[in-house]
């Protein structure tokens, strides 16, 4: 395990201030976990980027498939993993308070693989079309992919209104093919293969078999696919527990930008006081007065 070199680090400065600026206590536990085994595997990776990485090469043909496991959790500098992980945040808080944090993990979990599945079959496809073994060589790193299944996962559960790219007011029906284009465009060195392996899943998710598959194989979620009975948080919140999803929180159409999310999301919170801690759900004790009443009604029965 190697420790990275040392520099600025401005990137970690920045997402720890808007880690707090939101609130530790306001970041459900799934999304923080994931945040900070991103940050934990940046600061001490379990391998080097260029053993970290995927490509058709080093993954399929030397058959190094644990890369599929290293390459999502893994990011090339501080600024690469401050903006996955900025992005991640707000839209960690939305889905996992829809969706149940046991759903969540599982959803987080099945991306992550089947993303770096259709990024390699991607990459043979381009790479019998073009006759051009560069796309067999070409690693990516980083959590850029699953974010984009997300944000059709966000684009679908909150239709319409608009998403603003870069400035530009965008129908959230096709912002995440528009912001695929800009980033290729504006960041040259960024996977656009990746970046659409991602989109493709998200797709498999909301529009395809993906989502049936993952209820069928599920084993600790209820047959609709989130977690059963929620607990306190879930029910003073206003998560309904059905496909519903969510309804406490007030998605912001059109605010994609990461300062207009946190204050947002920070000012409903104050308005409600902090929401009582959460996760997975497991039986409550009954108090001791509610065993006493229990006893009291058995005798004067």
């Amino acid at each position: 395990m190697r420790h990275r070199p040392r520099g600025s680090q401005l990137g970690l400065l920045l997402l720890a201030s808007q880690l707090f600026q939101v609130g530790l206590e306001n970041i459900p536990p799934v999304t923080l976990a994931v945040l900070g085994l991103n940050v934990y595997l940046y600061l001490f990776p379990a391998a080097p980027l260029l053993k970290a990485c995927i490509s058709v090469q080093q993954t399929y043909l030397f058959n190094d498939w644990r890369r599929l496991l290293l390459s999502p959790l893994h990011h090339a500098d501080d600024w690469h993993l401050y903006f996955n992980m900025a992005s991640f945040l707000m839209k960690g808080i939305r889905l996992e308070r829809r969706l149940g944090g046991a759903w969540f993990v599982y959803l987080l979990s099945v991306f992550s693989l089947l993303t770096g599945f259709v990024y390699l079959a991607l990459e043979v496809l381009l790479t019998e079309l073009t006759q051009d073994p560069s796309h067999s060589a070409a690693c990516a790193v980083g959590f850029s992919g699953v974010l984009f299944a997300l944000k059709v996962l966000i684009n679908h559960y909150y239709p319409g209104g608009v998403t603003y790219v870069m400035g530009v007011p965008v129908s959230n029906r096709y912002a995440s093919w528009v912001e695929l284009v800009l980033i290729h465009i504006t960041a040259p060195g960024s996977s656009l293969i990746g970046h659409l392996a991602g989109i493709l899943v998200g797709l498999l998710y909301t529009s395809g078999p993906l989502k049936t598959l993952m209820k069928s194989c599920s084993g600790f979620v209820t047959s609709n696919g989130y977690t059963s009975r929620p607990n306190a948080y879930y029910r003073s919140s206003g998560y309904s527990g059905t496909d519903g999803g969510y309804s406490g929180y007030p998605y912001q159409h059109g605010t994609e930008n990461t300062t207009n999310h946190t204050a947002s999301y920070t000012e409903q919170t104050n308005q409600r006081g902090a929401p009582p801690p959460y996760g997975f759900h497991f039986p409550e004790e009954p108090s001791a007065e509610e065993i006493r009443r229990r006893r009291l009604r058995r005798f004067e029965s």
